[in-house]
């Protein structure tokens, strides 16, 4: 049985996933409007993996019997000043979500509760890769520069990526 502290503190991670999403959408919707509908897939992916990160948190917190809590979701950020800043914007939050991820793993380890350790090794495992995938566009974005051809390089690249399966 899932400690109330652990409860709450996986409620809130499943919201801040739902903020994720939001946030990912939010510069889907920017790159839209600047013509990039590659990076702008590339975001619309990371907003679904987000939900579907809410939604695994969602079933390992009923499947436990406890209450899943859904609060109300802040506006996410709109304004970007370029590729780069959104993109930047993005790597911040990745990082959040994994420091986020390790104060919740504490939390179970100083409780002894190693199945909930062992369920959360795979959302610090997916933050290395969410980490590394984001500041890989983030240090060719700094390569590229003002260069518009390479952007629309960039562009065409991150529209080619696909819809990972569901974790199992």
């Amino acid at each position: 049985m899932l400690s109330p502290a652990l409860v709450e503190r996986l409620n809130d991670q499943l919201n801040f996933e739902l903020e994720s999403a939001y946030v990912y959408f939010s510069m889907a919707a920017y790159m839209e409007g600047q013509s990039l509908d590659g990076f702008a897939h590339w975001m619309k992916l990371q907003a679904e993996e987000e939900i579907g990160h809410a939604m695994r948190i969602y079933k390992y917190l009923t499947d436990l019997g406890a209450n899943v809590t859904l609060e109300a979701i802040k506006k996410p950020p709109c304004d970007f000043s370029s590729v780069l800043n959104a993109f930047e914007t993005a790597l911040k939050h990745e990082e959040n979500l994994a420091r986020r991820l390790n104060e919740i793993a504490g939390v179970a380890l100083s409780e002894k509760d190693n199945t909930t350790y062992q369920f959360l090794d795979w959302f610090l495992t997916e933050q290395v890769e969410e980490i590394s995938s984001v500041g890989t566009v983030c240090d060719k974005l700094r390569l590229i520069g003002d260069n518009g051809y390479g952007i629309l390089m960039l562009n065409t690249e991150l529209g080619a990526r696909q819809k990972e399966p569901a974790p199992q």
